[in-house]
């Protein structure tokens, strides 16, 4: 029962953390809160992955809800064992976590490359990655953001956002790390017992 209830908060963590990638990811889109970088293309190439908006987002608001689904004590009945039942969603749980770890890690992945290599801005020699080949350097020197002329203050943008992203989605991995190991100690201790007895089919 503890178990369940610790699962249940965890899935229930997922929903806010995946609403606040979508909107994140959105800011993204919007330097400065100006539509017009959008609508011209002149935006970093990673925001174009939809790693907050899809995957830490739209996705893992259904892996959540699926998971909260599962958790739920009235689910326990598509076998004619109950022990069965409780088997076959712990399985389910499983999947779904590991498939929350693949979502919240492919956002994870794509939001580390975007804050690495750098905004896409207009420099002295036009519209550039003016720091793609300093591997990252540039965000502990803030001297050489302002070579960055526009859009204004479009370095300190990407870094606060990408970060929050990756923080984000880290926590999203952690929390379906968490209950991937939870459901899998319920098969391999013995909660649920593996072997269905011969008198109960």
């Amino acid at each position: 029962m503890g178990s369940r209830k610790c699962g249940g908060c965890l899935s229930g963590l997922l929903i806010p953390l995946a609403l606040w990638s979508i909107t994140v990811n959105i800011l993204l889109y919007f330097p400065n809160g100006q539509t017009s970088y959008a609508s011209s293309n002149k935006l970093t190439n990673f925001v174009w992955y939809f790693e907050g908006i899809c995957f830490s987002g739209v996705m893992m608001l259904i892996v959540a809800a699926v998971l909260l689904v599962l958790e739920n004590d009235n689910n326990y009945k598509c076998c004619q064992s109950e022990n069965c039942s409780k088997k076959y969603m712990t399985l389910l749980s499983i999947i779904f976590s590991a498939l929350g770890i693949a979502f919240s890690g492919y956002c994870l992945v794509i939001s580390v490359l975007g804050l690495v290599q750098g905004p896409y801005c207009r420099t002295l020699n036009g519209w550039e990655y003016a720091f793609e080949g300093t591997a990252g350097r540039f965000l502990t020197d803030s001297s050489i953001w302002i070579q960055c002329l526009e859009p204004a203050h479009v370095v300190e943008w990407n870094i606060i956002l990408f970060s929050i992203l990756i923080v984000l989605s880290g926590l999203q991995v952690i929390i379906c790390l968490i209950r991937v190991i939870i459901q899998l100690s319920k098969i391999l201790c013995g909660t649920y017992s593996v072997i269905i007895q011969p008198g109960i089919i």
